[in-house]
Parts: C-alpha cells; sequence; structure tokens
C-alpha cells in the first residue's frame, strides 16, 4: 500500500549560513578560480606553486 503524497509543497526560507545552495556555488566557482590561476603561474613561472611563493 503506498502512502499519499502532500498536494502542496511547503514554502521554506533558504538558510542564511551553512551548507546552502548558494554557498556551495560560490566555494565551486572560487575553487575553479585558484585552480586555474595556479596552473597559469605555473605555466608562466616555469616553477611550481610553492617553489613560486618560496616556501620550498
Amino acid at each position: 500500500m503506498t502512502q499519499p503524497q502532500p498536494s502542496v509543497t511547503p514554502n521554506l526560507v533558504e538558510p542564511k549560513l551553512g551548507f546552502n545552495d548558494y554557498a556551495e556555488r560560490l566555494n565551486g566557482r572560487a575553487a575553479m578560480l585558484g585552480f586555474i590561476i595556479t596552473l597559469a603561474i605555473e605555466y608562466f613561472s616555469g616553477q611550481g606553486l610553492l617553489s613560486w611563493l618560496g616556501l620550498i
């Protein structure tokens, strides 16, 4: 026997903090941008990021 599905979807407020869609999308875009910048630094300087920063 199947349960009846609700006829109305609740209108929930998106949380302003924590794991929400906007925060995850922004984090993903920042990570992609950082990865591309790291590749560009390694390509144009001819050395790795840590060497370029003087850490190794």
